[in-house]
C-alpha cells in the first residue's frame, strides 16, 4: 500500500458510496425519496460541456462548463472519471468536493451508469480510494421493461435500445458489493440508508 493510500484511508471514515442500477429502475426516485428522509447526505453534482435544458441551475443539476475549460480540468487530474457521452458532450465528476465531504465524514453518493462505475473502480484503486459500489436492481426483468413502457418518455425504437443496455447493466450485478431491489421506493430508500449507516456509523434507532 502506497502511502498516498494510506493518508486517504486514514482521513475517510465512511467510504464512497457509488450508486448504479438499470435503466427505469427508479435510482433517482430511490435517490430523492433517500434525501427527503435525510438531507445530510451529499449526492455529488457531474460536470458537463452540454447546454443547459431549461430549468436546470448550474452546480445544483450539473456544473457547467466549454470544452477547453473541461479539458483543462482533465488534465490537471481534478476528475474521478470522465466520458464521452453520444459522442457530443463530456461529462466528468470533479474529484475534489467528494473528497472534501469523505474527510468531513459526510454520507456521500455517486450516482452513475455501469461504465462509469467500473471507471471510478480503476481510479480509486490507483488513488487508495474505499468505495462501496451499490447495485439498485428490479423485481425482475419483464417488471423492468413494464416501468420503462409506463414512463411512455422513448419511442419504441428507443425503448428497444435501452433494454439492450439494461440487459448488459443486469448482467453486471456479481461486480457490485450490495444489491438492493426496488420492490416498492421506500423500502429501497430504506435499505440504501442501512448501508449508509453502517458505512459512516451513523445510529439508526
Amino acid at each position: 500500500m502506497t502511502a498516498s493510500a494510506n493518508m486517504t484511508k486514514d482521513h475517510h471514515r465512511g467510504r464512497l458510496i457509488v450508486l448504479t442500477g438499470p435503466t427505469a429502475v427508479g435510482k433517482g426516485t430511490v435517490e430523492s425519496m433517500l434525501l427527503q428522509q435525510h438531507p445530510e447526505v451529499w449526492v455529488s453534482v457531474s460536470a458537463t460541456t452540454r447546454q443547459p435544458r431549461p430549468g436546470e441551475v448550474n452546480g445544483v443539476n450539473y456544473w457547467f462548463m466549454s470544452e477547453p475549460e473541461f479539458q483543462s480540468k482533465e488534465d490537471a487530474g481534478e476528475f474521478l472519471e470522465t466520458a464521452l457521452v453520444h459522442g457530443m458532450a463530456h461529462y466528468g465528476t470533479p474529484l475534489k468536493p467528494v473528497l472534501d465531504h469523505l474527510a468531513a465524514n459526510t454520507p456521500t453518493i455517486l450516482e452513475i451508469d455501469l461504465q462509469g462505475a467500473r471507471r471510478v473502480k480503476q481510479k480509486a484503486s490507483q488513488m487508495g480510494l474505499d468505495v462501496v459500489y451499490v447495485f439498485i436492481a428490479p423485481p425482475s426483468y419483464d417488471e423492468l421493461v413494464r416501468r420503462l413502457v409506463g414512463r411512455g418518455t422513448e419511442t419504441e425504437e428507443q425503448r428497444a435500445k435501452r433494454l439492450e443496455t439494461a440487459k448488459v447493466e443486469l448482467a453486471a450485478e456479481p461486480e457490485f458489493d450490495v444489491v438492493i431491489v426496488n420492490n416498492t421506493v421506500e423500502q429501497a430508500a430504506q435499505d440504501l440508508w442501512q448501508v449508509i449507516a453502517q458505512e459512516y456509523g451513523i445510529d439508526t434507532d
